[in-house]
């Protein structure tokens, strides 16, 4: 039970975190139309975390004393040892506990960086819940499955995307070829197999993720080619996410998404 919470932390905790990075968009698009179809994707991310923290939540309130023991670290979480929530799972976690990969929490820093998380992230997540639609879990495969729906269409908006800005003006290929050669380097963790993973995969709930890369690779090259971009050529890759080691950037999101929760707990409007 432990390794099937870890895996689904792992979905979850990528949808929340790159639901919330997206969030900061809102309003500050280039053009309205862009700033709500972004806004509406961060909502779509939001929405899997929470199906997924619940289901966390329930296997959690499962687990006897003893499994629970050193699964956390952070305190907060102590107060709801007997009963945790969905809520619980997201705000009152700390940053070493988050198992999200590392490109998901970098910066939004500009709209060809945005762009560039998503293209690379998308065309991964659409290939991730494809494999998870017939996940021996059924409330995994549920998920998974409404997701893809959701997830082929941000593959779709961040392919045009990418093609749009490196197939455009010199400066608008200039900033998104910096952008995918910056956070390619990150890329590491959505093809890592941790501990959970390889669990998961021998109970047939999870799939193996470095199984997914050729296929990613070969997609990712398509539209870049299309694009007129350069595939970048670093194969060195960051990781860690899974392992709860993090950038300092996922401390200045919780600090300020978690800051309400941790303030006055258990509030309500």
């Amino acid at each position: 039970m432990k390794f099937l919470l870890n895996y689904i932390l792992q979905l979850a905790d990528n949808a929340l975190i790159h639901g919330h990075r997206l969030s900061e968009w809102c309003g500050h698009g280039p053009v309205l139309e862009q700033d709500i179809a972004l806004t509406n994707t961060a909502l779509d991310h939001i929405g899997q975390a929470r199906s997924l923290y619940q289901y966390a939540a329930d296997i959690y309130n499962q687990l006897d004393s003893a499994e629970r023991e050193n699964l956390f670290t952070s305190a907060a979480l102590l107060q709801f040892r007997d009963q945790a929530t969905e809520d619980a799972m997201a705000y009152l976690r700390d940053s070493w506990d988050f198992k999200n990969a590392l490109l998901l929490e970098l910066p939004n820093k500009d709209w060809a960086y945005t762009i560039a998380k998503c293209f690379l992230y998308d065309n991964f997540t659409v290939l991730l819940y494809s494999a998870l639609s017939g996940s021996a879990d059924a409330t995994i495969a549920a998920v998974a499955k409404k997701s893809l729906k959701e997830a082929s269409y941000h593959r779709k908006w961040s392919n045009e995307w990418v093609i749009r800005l490196g197939d455009g003006t010199p400066e608008s290929h200039e900033r998104m070829q910096q952008a995918l050669d910056d956070y390619w380097t990150y890329t590491g963790d959505l093809f890592k197999l941790s501990e959970a993973d390889r669990k998961m995969l021998e109970q047939h709930i999870g799939t193996d993720v470095s199984a997914l890369y050729a296929q990613w690779h070969s997609d990712i090259a398509a539209i870049l080619n299309t694009a007129t971009l350069t595939l970048p050529a670093n194969e060195w890759r960051q990781e860690g996410g899974k392992d709860g080691r993090h950038t300092e950037s996922l401390g200045y999101i919780l600090a300020e998404m978690q800051y309400l929760q941790r303030t006055y707990p258990n509030a309500q409007w």
